[in-house]
């Protein structure tokens, strides 16, 4: 507020020109920047500030121009032909220039130029006839020139349009009663006149032709005080918004006894300014006494330069100033803070609403300025650096001081206790909005017992360094809360619960790490998170906030994941809350890929966000795997497989048991035999026969006749099988169909593996397909396609053919490990063979034993 009510004052005095200037151009309406001026808004406007340039580049500039800023530059004569092909031109921004002459024609071809600055020129004299085409002219700076007088020409009563008028320079020694007469049928909002530091005259009745509604005076009266008594009266009876009077006294102190604000009491006026200058109490004393007989309901000082006078005595009878009623008191930039008591009182201040102290850098609150500010509703000492001691002092009784404020501001200071703070304003019955922001509160230490007035319904404490222990001492009456970069990382979820008032709450530009889930604030309406340090927020962050209908969380470092994804996509699609800065500040953080990626562009597939999805997908994917493992085992006999490994483990683990281990590189027999007990016939009658009984004879392994007796089946199986150098399989569909002859061939393919099966023979006794061959039988299959196999011939003169062949397989007998050990004895005093009978019809794999006693048969065991 303090910036744009300097800005009005210096509009007055002409010297604000640069907020004429065009505004900055935007992306979209950038045409080129090229030349010697930057052209923008769709070759509309020119900016060619500060480009040293001495004269107008016009030739390189379009004839659309309707705006040309041509500020701080080395321009020194204004032609005829610089303006001319801009018929369409309507601001002209020649200010902060060396400008000395004006041609007659130069703005001829320019009839709708609205606004023309030339403040701050080298101009010898006012360019009444350069003007007077400008008929639809509506704002004219030109003081600041070296102009001697301010005589206006007769044909400046043409400018009807006129609104702000400036002019004047340092050279003009005074006004003349005629001056101005040209002005006195234009209605204007604002004139300022500037004038020499050294007034030499004023002319009474110069300003009385003057209606506007903002005067402002630059002109020191150092050596003609009495001049202020004719200004004042110039403008009596006036009604005006502001009067801005700029260095009244510029080098010396008034020390007069003449009243020269005298004729204040008859200025209608909203507001009186005070801009610079030198006072002392005297000086302050005779405008504060006349303006409590004025309709003046608003004064400032403003960078003000306060002396104590040596001449002024304090009577000790108390204040003169008693009934100064203000709206509004400004005391601005005062460079004593002695003119807070200029007259060793507060009392000056006890019938003000709105006082507003700022940058006077006071260092000290007596305990009776309290009491004497009781008419203050609002209350700011901002910018002031004041400290805990210096605003709260123990020994001072607080109690009923400041009894109809309303708003305390007390930003911008070096405060760092909330609980001398809190001690203070619990006085303050009727207070309701306290801004602390810009200071250093929040620590934990100066924030442990806190006792604050009940009435406080905003509290601004954006800025600070508050702690979460420090939320306990936050006042819990709230219907606003700013603790905006208040470098917080997390906070204290009890205190929203017992702010149960709390409606709109900023806590933008901290650096919060995480939303808790159970955040419970039952009237928060308004939300500020942005600019913080959390990664993620889901639907269940403000499940507890049911009144919540804007967010701002923009700014954070989201983690791009399905639970962000569902709470844009959910807040989005019901509207209850509305995202206010949604989507340009939505970006991916994490995961890499992702980074600086819009929110809104970030489109996870939904089965890796449905969590419902995802179980049916794995529960239907494990079924079908598992079915799709059963029909595998069903096909290829697993389970058959798995048992038959499961006794050969156990075979060899009791094979290990009783260290029946042998010598690997010798056989006990030449080959084992493998077939069905219908085919036994077959074997015994014509196999056996022609490979044992000849010349050199084979040694064959047959269950019927070589397996131990008492021993376990598949010991028996796997110990034959591996002591024999070959194995032979008698195949037909009965060997097929043999659950020990399975054993025998899977346990076959065991000991083959890695040996391309060159070991085992295939005998085909009678016709098998091996397509109709079960599932477990892939190996016999691939032996039957690609391995080469006897096949019996049922002609017998082909049978010797077959049995040449079989003992070519063979091989030439060799003596086994029995033979030359010999271990199997034929010459005992009773000869026994042994035969097991197997019977595969039985569901029990077990045998019998049968002793062999010459060709007598005594069944002695059968298991």
């Amino acid at each position: 507020m303090i910036c744009e009510l300097i800005s009005v004052g210096a509009l007055l005095l002409g010297a604000v020109s640069s907020q004429f200037s065009p505004a900055p151009s935007s992306p979209s309406t950038f045409i080129s920047d090229e030349g010697p001026c930057r052209i923008y808004n769709f070759g509309l406007s020119a900016d060619c500030q500060g480009r040293q340039l001495d004269f107008v580049p016009w030739r390189q500039l379009p004839v659309t121009l309707e705006s040309i800023d041509l500020s701080y530059n080395g321009l020194h004569v204004v032609s005829a032909a610089d303006f001319q092909n801009f018929p369409q031109l309507r601001i002209l921004l020649l200010q902060f220039n060396n400008i000395t002459h004006i041609a007659n024609e130069a703005f001829k071809n320019n009839p709708l130029l609205e606004h023309l600055n030339i403040f701050n020129n080298s101009l010898h004299e006012i360019p009444a006839s350069p003007l007077t085409s400008l008929l639809n002219l509506k704002e004219l700076f030109m003081s600041n020139n070296l102009y001697r007088h301010a005589t206006l020409a007769d044909s400046f009563s043409k400018l009807v349009r006129l609104k702000v008028l400036s002019l004047g320079g340092p050279l003009v020694m005074g006004l003349k009663k005629n001056d101005f007469q040209p002005l006195k049928n234009i209605q204007l909002q604002t004139f300022a006149i500037k004038c020499s530091s050294n007034l030499s005259y004023y002319e009474p009745g110069s300003l009385e032709v003057i209606h506007t509604k903002q005067m402002g005076f630059d002109m020191a009266i150092d050596q003609r005080p009495n001049a202020l008594h004719h200004m004042l009266r110039d403008l009596a009876n006036k009604t005006l918004s502001v009067i801005q009077f700029r260095n009244l006294f510029e080098f010396t102190y008034y020390m007069g006894d003449e009243d020269i604000f005298l004729n204040l009491k008859d200025i209608i006026a909203s507001q009186l300014i005070f801009h610079r200058g030198k006072f002392n109490e005297n000086l302050l004393k005779m405008a504060l006494l006349n303006l409590q007989v004025t309709p003046i309901k608003w004064l400032r000082l403003q960078y003000i330069d306060f002396a104590r006078s040596p001449t002024f005595v304090d009577s000790g009878a108390g204040s003169s100033i008693t009934e100064l009623s203000l709206d509004n008191l400004d005391l601005w930039y005062i460079s004593n803070p002695d003119v807070l008591r200029f007259d060793w009182r507060f009392t000056w201040f006890k019938r003000i609403k709105q006082l507003s102290i700022q940058y006077v850098y006071f260092s000290s609150v007596p305990c009776d300025s309290w009491a004497e500010m009781e008419g203050v509703e609002l209350l700011d000492v901002s910018n002031n650096r004041l400290s805990d001691d210096v605003l709260y002092n123990k020994r001072c009784n607080y109690k009923g001081s400041m009894p109809n404020l309303l708003t305390f501001n007390l930003s911008t200071n070096e405060l760092t206790s909330l609980e001398d703070l809190s001690s203070l304003i619990k006085q303050f019955r009727k207070l309701e909005v306290l801004d602390l922001s810009n200071n250093k509160l929040g620590s934990a230490k100066e924030s442990r017992h806190c006792v604050w007035t009940q009435n406080i319904t905003r509290f601004i404490a954006h800025h600070n360094y508050f702690s979460s222990e420090a939320f306990h001492c936050l006042p819990t009456t709230v219907s606003y809360l700013d603790l905006s970069d208040c470098n917080m990382d997390q906070l204290d979820l009890t205190y929203f619960k017992k702010a149960t008032n709390l409606k709109m709450l900023l806590l933008s530009g901290n650096k919060i790490k995480f939303i808790p889930s159970k955040w419970e604030s039952p009237s928060l309406q308004i939300l500020a998170l942005d600019g913080n340090s959390f990664g993620l927020i889901s639907k269940a962050s403000f499940q507890h906030m049911p009144q919540l209908s804007q967010l701002r969380a923009g700014n954070n470092p989201y983690h791009c994941t399905c639970e962000l994804h569902a709470f844009v996509q959910d807040t989005i699609a019901i509207g209850k809350v509305n995202l206010t800065d949604w989507p340009l500040n939505y970006r991916c953080y994490h995961p890499e890929p992702f980074l600086n990626t819009f929110i809104s562009k970030y489109f996870p597939g939904k089965v890796a966000c449905d969590i419902r999805l995802v179980i049916i997908i794995s529960v239907a994917t494990t079924a079908i795997v598992i079915l799709i493992f059963v029909l595998i085992c069903y096909i290829f006999d697993l389970p058959w497989y798995t048992k038959a490994t499961y006794q050969i483990i156990q075979a060899k683990y009791r094979a290990h048991k009783e260290n029946l281990a042998g010598d690997v590189g010798n056989f006990n027999y030449h080959a084992f035999i493998s077939y069905s007990h219908s085919d036994a016939d077959w074997v015994r009658d014509q196999l056996l026969p022609c490979l044992e009984n000849n010349k050199n004879p084979y040694r064959l392994c047959i269950h019927e006749r070589d397996f131990m007796p008492g021993k376990w089946i598949i010991d028996n199986i796997i110990e034959n099988i591996e002591s024999s150098r070959k194995v032979i399989f008698v195949l037909s569909r009965h060997f097929v169909n043999s659950e020990w002859c399975n054993y025998e061939l899977y346990f076959a393919q065991q000991r083959a593996m890695g040996k391309t099966f060159s070991d085992v023979i295939l005998v085909v006794k009678e016709p098998i397909d091996p397509s109709s061959l079960p599932s477990k039988y892939c190996k016999l299959k691939k032996m039957l396609s690609t391995k080469t196999y006897l096949e019996w011939p049922q002609q017998v003169n082909q049978q010797p053919f077959f049995w040449a062949q079989l003992r070519s397989v063979l091989g030439k007998p060799t003596m086994t490990r029995e033979e030359t050990n010999s271990i199997r004895s034929r010459n005992t005093s009773e000869q026994f063979s042994v035969v097991e009978e197997r019977i595969p019809e039985s569901p029990v794999y077990g045998y019998c034993t049968v002793v062999v006693k010459f060709d007598t048969l005594n069944f002695l065991n059968c298991e």
